[in-house]
């Protein structure tokens, strides 16, 4: 879904408000029943509230993503913080209920309460680099103790527009079919309503091209985004039971695969999904392992961002893994010049601090 929420939080609590206000809005696009809504909109002040307090600001990420339900899919409100400050010293005791380092006034409830409430909860903190909290909140409550995800494959991603636009050209999406899980980005050619329309194309053809390989994929969206500006597309493919990836992309779409804490970049082929692609695309297959974890990033990205030495990433949340990847790749020296998604799959490893699946 392109509609996103970047909001900075840079001042005085009016940057709170409209976090707040945007929770709000995101929440009411994905038809959240009022109860969750308001769970939203806390999450969203306890988060923006941290990044004044203990980060001397940042900015807040508001998505629109799919969350897995017993009757389908539903669509939730991602949130997702990001800040260049100290990093949280202790995270199990900020993880507590209540818990500050400050005696500003605050709501009182913390990350731990943040946690709890929301569906789905991780953050990543290292000393001098940052901290990233995300948190989703679903139709549903939270389940308290619900522990942390099943074992398996994640995917999962941030999207951000150009220029705070309330559109993005990006879209990523996800499709599990028997042992294959599927992971698609796509970014609409240029930004704005039209790019949009290209790349929504896209992951909703995906939903009815789960049994397919990536090669395969392409092609058929290739017919689906005719009537379209056409988009630039990777598809990734994991094999589960024979444990190898597949990827092929056509245009300039990033990946880079990371195994035994290398870091490998995939190689897309020339051209446009949709309007110039070519008459058939290399696939590359590659084995995949318990601490592989791969990203897919739009053009928006930096073309040499360093890739993150951190063994502790394959074990976040795949979103948390994304934002972090865009937190350090970017900088004042090199501003974003276009729509910026990235998208993260990992085999699954179990975060410290997360919750929900």
């Amino acid at each position: 879904m392109s509609r996103v929420w970047d909001m900075p939080v840079e001042d005085d609590s009016t940057r709170v408000r409209d976090v707040r206000v945007a929770a709000e809005e995101a929440s009411a696009c994905a038809g959240l029943p009022p109860n969750r809504t308001a769970t939203a909109a806390l999450v969203a002040t306890e988060l923006a509230t941290n990044l004044l307090r203990h980060a001397e600001g940042g900015r807040v990420l508001i998505n629109l993503v799919e969350r897995a339900h017993d009757d389908g899919p539903r669509t939730a409100v991602q949130l997702v913080s990001l800040d260049h400050g100290p990093g949280i010293p202790d995270v199990a005791a900020a993880m507590r209920d209540g818990y500050t380092t400050t005696v500003a006034a605050s709501l009182g409830a913390g990350l731990g309460t943040c946690r709890r409430i929301a569906n789905d909860f991780d953050l990543h903190s290292a000393p001098g680099r940052g901290t990233v909290v995300m948190a989703r909140i679903g139709h549903e409550p939270a389940v308290r103790n619900q522990g942390p995800p099943p074992p398996g494959p994640r995917a999962g991603g941030v999207n951000v527009p150009l220029g705070r636009a309330e559109q993005s050209g990006d879209a990523w999406g996800r499709v599990r079919s028997g042992d294959r899980l599927t992971l698609l980005l796509a970014d609409g050619l240029g930004h704005g309503a039209k790019a949009a329309e290209a790349s929504i194309a896209a992951v909703k053809e995906l939903r009815g091209l789960a049994e397919l390989p990536p090669a395969e994929i392409l092609r058929s969206l290739g017919r689906a985004l005719r009537p379209t500006r056409g988009a630039a597309v990777a598809v990734a493919q994991l094999d589960v039971r024979e444990a190898q990836l597949s990827f092929a992309g056509i245009g300039n779409v990033g990946a880079r695969l990371r195994t035994d804490g290398t870091w490998k970049p995939l190689l897309s082929h020339p051209g446009i999904v949709g309007a110039q692609a070519p008459a058939s695309v290399p696939v590359q297959r590659l084995p995949w392992h318990a601490d592989s974890l791969l990203v897919l990033h739009s053009d928006g990205l930096p073309s040499r961002w360093t890739p993150p030495d951190d063994g502790v990433l394959p074990g976040c949340d795949p979103a948390v893994a994304a934002a972090v990847v865009l937190r350090d790749a970017g900088s004042a020296a090199r501003p974003v010049r276009d729509d910026t998604s990235v998208a993260v799959l990992t085999a699954g490893g179990v975060s410290r601090h997360g919750s929900g699946a």
